[in-house]
């Protein structure tokens, strides 16, 4: 390859680079009334608009790579890179899960108080609606609105499990069930406790999100260097990735990509968190 195709190549890779990076660092909006557009696939699966973006760079970028360096494996790892990378190399934490968490504690605290001053648990709930924290607002505001339409606060309160969907916060709907149901077995100290109780598992989870977080950084780093590295001998046409563009040497070029991809997605399975068994049934809608 000439020094002066190679330039230009170079120039159009960085370019295109710049340009996704710049995009990835801008802030996305919040979904109001119209949801993003997506397109359904034949099995059911939305795939958004940004994926096709992506697939449509990528397939330009590799169809351009592969016919400059004669290596027909570009024409796929590129786009698929450019989709699958963000995705397998993600935190895999269940970020909003702990937020939830967190909110709903400050909640059970807030809600033992106001049961402090002597009302009943669907006015301290009531009560609760206009403090209630953001990540659990909605929820919250749903539970009000079932007690205002007369719904029986045993249910409304499952519902408002089922809406929230994590086993710490059955422990709590447990104890407003039977706060409902018998009226004098000191609420307001079993909420004090079981808010004891969430803060200590949001900090655990905590501590395993941030340990998860290490490791996944560290594989970036190595994916990163190692797709710097590679390229850049792929660009000057380096004698060191020269038999991986042999008729022989594509598929195995193409055997160790799956055999990273696997080890990535192994990876993000192991860093996934699991939920845990719930303790209240699922109520039928």
């Amino acid at each position: 390859m000439s020094p002066a195709m190679i330039a230009t190549v170079a120039a159009a890779l960085i370019g295109v680079g710049i340009a996704l990076a710049v995009l990835g660092f801008m802030p996305v909006p919040e979904a109001t009334s119209k949801p993003r557009r997506t397109h359904a696939t034949g099995t059911g699966t939305r795939v958004s608009r940004a994926t096709w973006i992506k697939l449509g760079v990528g397939a330009v970028i590799g169809l351009v790579a592969g016919v400059l360096t004669g290596w027909v494996i570009l024409i796929v790892v590129v786009p698929a890179a450019l989709v699958g990378l963000p995705y397998l190399l993600g935190s895999g934490a269940d970020q909003a899960g702990i937020k939830r968490l967190d909110a709903l504690e400050e909640w059970t605290r807030s809600l033992s108080g106001v049961l402090g001053a002597g009302v009943s648990l669907e006015q301290a709930i009531v009560a609760s609606q206009a403090s209630a924290p953001a990540a659990i607002q909605t929820q919250v505001n749903t539970l009000v609105a079932r007690l205002r339409s007369r719904m029986s606060s045993e249910e409304a309160l499952r519902r408002f499990a089922q809406d929230l969907g994590d086993t710490t916060a059955d422990k709590i709907v447990c104890a407003l069930i039977l706060g409902a149901r018998r009226r004098n077995i000191g609420l307001t100290r079993i909420l004090e406790d079981l808010a004891e109780s969430v803060a200590e598992d949001v900090a655990a989870r905590r501590m395993v999100q941030a340990e998860r977080a290490r490791q996944t950084t560290t594989v970036r780093y190595v994916t990163l260097i190692t797709v710097v590295v590679f390229g850049g001998f792929l660009l000057l046409g380096g004698a060191y990735v020269a038999p991986y563009g042999t008729p022989l040497g594509q598929p195995i070029l193409a055997l160790l990509l799956a055999c990273y991809v696997g080890v990535l997605v192994w990876l993000r399975k192991m860093n996934r968190a699991e939920p845990l068994p719930r303790l209240l049934e699922r109520v039928q809608s």
